[in-house]
């Protein structure tokens, strides 16, 4: 241990509180994320009263770090207080006066912490970081005024992204208010009248961007090995045409289908693949906002027919009714629904950046306690 570190396990212990009176019912899993999360867990016929509850500023870890991608899920409670399994670890800091558990939980963002974890993990079935281990971890801990300013600076950063991220809430419900009041505005019409089906080939072996589509809606690269395949047979698809999997089955519920944004792919030749006849009309972007709706994974599941797989056809495509206004009011919507997703994949950057902050102010407390 460097002269200049303290020993954790003097700063913090064991929490082991039970949910006897099921007083709380608010279960939460733990994520690689450093998160709280929704469990998955199924609890038909399960009791709470055995389970550990994690009060606000209290930490909570779970001691097996194999799988897990080298992190360890480990988290701060931030909120009211919750359930968690019993096979967690719950702690706490013995003496907040002492370490902040803000400034704590910044050291445990680290990436150097889940090597270390890893590191100090054993086990045969399973590698685990155990209690023992955890309070062996050493840190520098300044006085309490100087980890406040870095708390102070991490939160700031924090808050700015949650008004960010509040920004893209309203963003979303104003998306979904406009669809649904077109419902109830315009006429419904059948879809299969704006609609062809293509099925073009890939006879020449021009094109080798091989593409399947996941239940996220979206296009990803295929797994299937290319060298091995014969891609004449494969339908070509081009920009703002759409390509979606016939079978539902087996697909949790959703439909594989998506809008092609990128340079010209191809697909599986079970795939069907279609585009819209006039784009002034009807705009394939407008169009692709209901295909997301899980309104729409939900009909495409109920038309679906067929014994040993269920499948929703073209002709089943065709049958889908809408409300088509306006071109303006279309190119309106898709808009704002433009700036939504664009500002979702910039609140994901901003998380990542906000992540990558914890090691520098790390790196700032070492320095200055050196």
């Amino acid at each position: 241990m460097k002269s200049d570190y303290k020993r954790l396990g003097d700063y913090i212990q064991l929490v082991d509180f039970r949910n006897r009176d099921l007083s709380i019912t608010f279960l939460r899993g733990i994520a690689t994320s450093k998160q709280l999360i929704e469990s998955n867990a199924n609890m038909t016929g399960v009791s709470l009263s055995n389970y550990k509850i994690v009060g606000n500023r209290q930490f909570v870890y779970t001691s097996d770090t194999s799988r897990r991608g080298d992190r360890i899920a480990l988290a701060l409670n931030t909120g009211v207080n919750c359930v968690v399994s019993s096979i967690y670890t719950v702690f706490k800091v013995v003496d907040e006066n002492a370490l902040l558990p803000e400034f704590l939980f910044l050291w445990f963002q680290r990436t150097e912490f889940d090597r270390y974890t890893r590191f100090h993990s054993w086990g045969s079935a399973r590698e685990t970081f155990d209690w023992a281990d955890m309070c062996d971890v050493s840190l520098p801990i300044p006085d309490i005024d100087e980890q406040r300013k870095y708390v102070t600076l991490y939160k700031a950063l924090q808050k700015n992204q949650q008004a960010y991220e509040k920004t893209i809430d309203d963003l979303q419900l104003i998306c979904d208010t406009f669809l649904e009041a077109l419902k109830n505005s315009e006429p419904n019409k059948l879809l299969g009248d704006y609609i062809y089906q293509s099925d073009e080939r890939n006879g020449d072996l021009n094109n080798d961007n091989l593409r399947a589509i996941s239940v996220d809606k979206k296009f990803m690269a295929s797994k299937s090995d290319k060298n091995k395949l014969n891609l004449a047979s494969y339908k070509l698809i081009h920009p703002r045409q759409f390509g979606y999997v016939t079978v539902t089955s087996r697909n949790g519920e959703k439909i594989s289908i998506a809008i092609l944004e990128g340079k010209d792919c191809i697909v599986s030749s079970t795939y069907c693949v279609f585009g819209v006849t006039d784009t002034s009309v009807l705009l394939p972007e407008y169009l692709f906002l209901w295909f997301k709706r899980t309104e729409f994974d939900r009909y495409a599941r109920f038309h679906s027919s067929g014994s040993a797989r269920e499948t929703f056809d073209w002709a089943d495509m065709c049958n889908v009714t809408l409300p088509i206004p306006g071109i303006e009011i279309q190119e309106s919507i898709v808009a704002i629904h433009h700036t939504l997703e664009t500002r979702k994949r910039l609140n994901i950057q901003l998380k990542s950046q906000i992540q990558k902050l914890c090691p520098i102010l790390m790196r700032g407390v070492v320095e200055n306690m050196a």
